[in-house]
């Protein structure tokens, strides 16, 4: 038995997942709701169906944090019946985790759900906050649903907050290892024109900001976003010098497109600027650890090298 405090992760298997248990695990009892029965180190593995209450709701009841990563990969093929998946695996499993706090004796502290900066839509130059009003593209309509199945949700006894998660850098998940087999190969130009911005965050910020989310008295959006966000020509620049490689010819826009339809991806997201800024991070003492884009790069790089040869 443990006297420490409880957090579960529903979603907690991935990337994200993964570097929270790392985050929180000194400290907390972390508890992941997985379709799997398989072990996950260092935390304790709830079974549920993503779809239904059961016994996995004991694990909330009397939890300081819950927090929901649940989600269909957005770049699957946005045919009708993928785009139905995108939404509903995030607005059903918000619907769920609010049923879970409604039902349980001793309710969260904190309900922590994860949405993302596709919330604005396709902004151009233009620098959005979390003050900043939803797009009207097929990602921001999906992230306003989903942050709406916790906005109408009562739960007046836990704390609600919306994450909206950036570009996520971080050496086993996300972007990245595509990225680097890519500017490795010497294909590392930009995407399309390169001028769309990039709001990128280090995983290990991310978590940081989980932890710090649900530690401190805050609710409402917060923009999982680093402070600095970058134009593409200039990301795939610091990959290429971190990755030690020459200059590299853009991608032109309808190659993303015909490459996507090729190998099954909706790879068209890459062409979408979103300069999404951390606000109230910010505002409210948040300190990032890891802003330095060539330095974060760098160890990325050397990451998967060592990986390597272990």
């Amino acid at each position: 038995m443990t006297n420490r405090s409880k957090i579960v992760i529903a979603g907690g298997s991935g990337f994200i997942g993964n570097a929270l248990i790392l985050e929180l695990k000194a400290d907390y009892e972390v508890v992941i709701l997985s379709r799997s029965a398989k072990l996950i180190e260092d935390a304790t593995v709830a079974q549920w169906t993503g779809h239904d209450l059961g016994d996995w709701t004991t694990y909330v009841d009397g939890a300081f944090a819950l927090i929901n990563l649940v989600g269909e990969p957005i770049t699957l093929p946005w045919t009708d019946e993928n785009k139905k998946k995108i939404l509903d695996s995030r607005v059903e499993s918000t619907t769920l985790m609010a049923k879970a706090i409604r039902t349980v004796k001793a309710p969260p502290k904190v309900w922590i759900n994860a949405s993302a900066v596709g919330y604005y839509g396709d902004t151009g130059d233009e620098v959005k906050d979390e003050t900043s009003p939803a797009g009207d593209d097929f990602l921001a309509e999906t992230c306003l649903a989903w942050e709406r199945a916790q906005d109408e949700t009562e739960v007046p006894q836990t704390r609600k907050v919306k994450l909206r998660v950036g570009f996520v850098l971080g050496r086993d998940g996300g972007a990245f290892p595509q990225l680097a087999k890519l500017t490795k190969g010497f294909l590392g130009g930009a995407v399309g024109n390169g001028h769309q911005w990039v709001p990128w965050i280090d995983l290990r910020d991310l978590a940081r900001m989980f932890r710090w989310a649900a530690e401190t008295e805050i609710k409402g959006p917060i923009n999982g976003v680093g402070p600095e966000p970058v134009q593409n020509k200039d990301l795939m620049a610091a990959m290429r010098h971190a990755a030690h490689r020459p200059w590299s010819p853009p991608a032109p826009a309808f190659a993303v497109k015909l490459a996507g339809s090729v190998i099954g991806m909706q790879t068209d997201v890459a062409l979408v600027s979103q300069r999404a800024v951390p606000k109230v991070a910010l505002e409210k003492g948040f300190q990032f650890q890891h802003s330095d884009l060539a330095q974060v790069l760098q160890e990325l790089f050397e990451g998967t090298e060592n990986k390597k040869t272990e």
